[in-house]
């Protein structure tokens, strides 16, 4: 397969994995309830990457146990039996799965104008309730691994009962499977919840679950972020506003957030009222633009604000900064007229590309999602935006993906994606366009020939959410932060106690400079805070013994144990502000 497979277009060959790796959790399914004839089956869908199952067993699978289920599992690709999806109707699907009440529950939940359809394998030995999304035969699947098993709550919900998932991944070669685990195993050491806490950027406390608390270091990594965007927005002309946490719950109903979004929301009630804390930013910014009258001379008005928010998520899927339920996005809203949309897109799209650069995120993939069969607007209008979206996109990338049926029901929109350092992609960046938040806040202006006009809203987000960001930013650099944003620019270590005063007087010169300075005052030998402040990863250590004091001069070394030629603070000084001014990483 693996030379057809090249062959096939991206979206293809997302096809095919996700066949085939929905074909290994069957396959996975029929191994266990082989060797242990107790267990009860519930789901095993292909995600990213690879697959998993769930299942109802006594005991919790060991690492042992997942080397005997794969054994089986090979046992079972080489019969190369075909995989078979018939429909049945809903007492047959009953009558199939009655000794099982997940599947049962699954086909209650299954609607009544859907099909309803088992999959066999293994000559009909092996039949599962299935949507379907298969290969032809069990030999096709050439490279799989089963990685690990964990305790999965049943439908997610803690209130269900505890059930036992084993992931496992799948890929059309042994090489891709190869590097897929070569990639995992570089994804570990570069794990955003290890290096946080090593080098004490934030941590997690059961009592505020999935919100982060930012350490000292974090934060000034932030505000760094904070910083850099706000010089992008004073040069791309935005003007930043605060708008309140909380809001009567008559905004969310107007919004539409009451209806669609409320178990993705956190409620109290206050003054005999029910109140709602955001979740999103756009509903105040709607209210900060009614606030006054504008007319077209005002447009575009770019309103940035980062705002924080809450949104409930299950702990089952939070995972680390990167799934939280309070965070920050740098977020801002466009409000114009139809003839500005172009340019404000593109505009952005600029902005994003020179944030993007400064981190290192090079290869950007562009997505144009278009209307979904649930949407507000008329055709007329979809039309419009979704060709203007693709004229912005022809001008700006050449390569890009249309999404269709994927768009907001409120309009289409743009999703940035960017590989990091070891080839993982992340979704950052997006623009959208908003027709409905205009239309249900009445959000008018005054155009040129005096009449009143609904304008447009362009939602649009570079980094997303700042805290998710971080996270990426740590496994992108390996934790290795570039000199404007590390915590500790600096470590001054004195070879011994006796030349404390001068390395003092040195982290003077430096803090005066501006530069995050300190000086290693603790009993440990010189190679000793050497290798501490290499695995802090600070960029320069700076050495001082009795023959820099006698010169008067400095000796620096770099976090990559490369000595530096630089002997003089003021040479040091200019160096390191350079650094930092252009931000290099």
């Amino acid at each position: 397969m693996s030379k057809d497979f090249n062959q096939l277009s991206p979206r293809a060959k997302q096809t095919y994995l996700d066949n085939l790796r929905h074909s290994t959790a069957h396959v996975l399914a029929e191994a266990v309830l082989k060797l242990f004839p107790q267990a009860k089956l519930t789901i095993g869908p292909p995600i990213e990457d690879g697959f998993y199952y769930d299942f109802d067993v006594k005991k919790s699978f060991t690492p042992k146990d997942l080397k005997i289920i794969e054994k089986e599992m090979r046992k079972i690709i080489n019969k190369n039996t075909e995989f078979i999806e018939h429909e049945v109707t809903r007492t047959e699907a009953k009558l199939s799965v009655k000794n099982n009440s997940y599947k049962l529950e699954i086909l209650d939940s299954i609607s009544d104008n859907e099909k309803i359809t088992l999959c066999s394998h293994s000559d009909g030995n092996f039949e599962d309730l299935c949507r379907g999304g298969h290969i032809k035969k069990t030999g096709e699947i050439k490279a799989f691994k089963l990685m690990s098993s964990a305790g999965a709550y049943w439908r997610g919900n803690e209130k269900r009962p505890m059930l036992q998932r084993i992931y496992g991944t799948a890929w059309e070669s042994k090489e891709s499977l190869e590097k897929y685990i070569n990639k995992r195993e570089e994804a570990i050491k570069r794990d955003h919840r290890k290096l946080g806490k090593d080098l004490e950027l934030f941590f997690f406390d059961e009592l505020a679950p999935a919100s982060p608390y930012f350490l000292p270091n974090g934060t000034i990594i932030l505000n760094q972020l904070y910083k850099y965007l706000r010089e992008l927005y004073k040069k791309y002309e935005y003007k930043e506003v605060v708008t309140p946490q909380i809001f009567d719950t008559e905004l969310w109903k107007i919004s539409g957030h009451y209806s669609n979004y409320s178990e993705n929301m956190y409620f109290i009630q206050q003054d005999e009222k029910e109140h709602g804390v955001k979740p999103m930013n756009c509903p105040g910014a709607a209210l900060l633009y009614k606030s006054k009258s504008h007319s077209y001379r005002d447009l575009p008005l770019r309103l940035a604000d980062f705002g924080r928010l809450h949104r409930y998520e299950r702990s089952g899927v939070t995972h680390g900064l990167t799934r939280v339920r309070t965070f920050t996005q740098d977020d801002a809203h466009i409000f114009c007229t139809t003839d500005q949309i172009a340019p404000e897109i593109k505009s952005f799209l600029e902005m994003l590309s020179e944030s993007y650069k400064t981190f290192q995120f090079n290869k950007l993939r562009f997505t144009l999602s278009t209307r979904p069969e649930k949407k507000v607007g008329n055709e007329k209008i979809w039309d419009n935006a979704e060709t203007i979206l693709k004229n912005v996109l022809d001008e700006f990338s050449s390569e890009y993906s249309i999404e269709d049926g994927e768009g907001a029901f409120y309009g289409p929109k743009i999703d940035v994606f960017v590989p990091d350092a070891i080839g993982r992609e992340w979704q950052l960046g997006t623009v959208q366009l908003d027709f409905s938040l205009p239309e249900r806040f009445n959000l008018e202006y005054t155009a040129q020939d005096g009449s009143r006009v609904n304008c447009v809203v362009i939602h649009r987000a570079m980094l997303g959410s700042m805290e998710r960001f971080l996270g990426v930013l740590i496994e992108h650099l390996a934790g290795a932060f570039p000199l404007w944003l590390t915590p500790l620019q600096t470590i001054i270590i004195p070879i011994a106690d006796r030349h404390i005063n001068y390395c003092k007087s040195i982290n003077l010169k430096l803090k005066d400079s501006g530069i995050r300075s300190e000086v290693d005052e603790s009993n440990d030998r010189m190679n000793a805070k050497i290798r501490n402040a290499q695995i802090k990863k600070i960029p320069y250590m700076i050495i001082i013994g009795d023959n820099e004091i006698k010169k008067e001069s400095i000796s620096v070394r770099t976090r990559s144990k490369n000595d530096s030629n630089i002997n003089s603070i003021t040479n040091l000084i200019e160096k390191l502000n350079e650094e930092i001014n252009l931000r290099s990483i």
